[in-house]
């Protein structure tokens, strides 16, 4: 139990970082939160919980594809919100989109021969 306590402390504690960080420098926070630190805790509690280098060049490789689709939600929210678009709307339209395209991305990928 203290495992997972451990766990989600360490890892809540990142979000705070990075949303603290953003009220005295935006490029700061964007730098915190580009970098792929949920990914390699992910890593880091699967090697530790399995010992499994292989699950862990999986789940790589798998973020890997699926970070791509995520990019669009960082293409579409800051034009929307600066052309005046309510924050929430530009929101639910950039995640929308985001999960249309993680849909596709997760059809089109075994269809050329990627396994996730």
């Amino acid at each position: 139990m203290t495992y997972y306590l451990i766990k989600l402390a360490v890892s809540a504690a990142l979000i705070v970082v990075v949303a603290e960080a953003a009220k005295r420098s935006t490029t700061l926070a964007a730098l915190f939160a580009s970098l792929p630190l949920v990914s390699l805790l992910a890593m880091i509690w699967l090697h530790i919980e399995t010992g499994d280098d292989l699950k862990v060049a999986e789940l790589s490789g798998s973020v890997f594809w699926l970070v791509l689709p995520s990019l669009a939600l960082f293409l579409i929210l800051p034009p929307l919100l600066r052309s005046g678009w309510n924050f929430w709307a530009a929101l639910g339209i950039s995640s929308a989109v985001t999960v249309v395209l993680y849909v596709l991305q997760l059809w089109l990928l075994p269809r050329l021969g990627v396994k996730l």
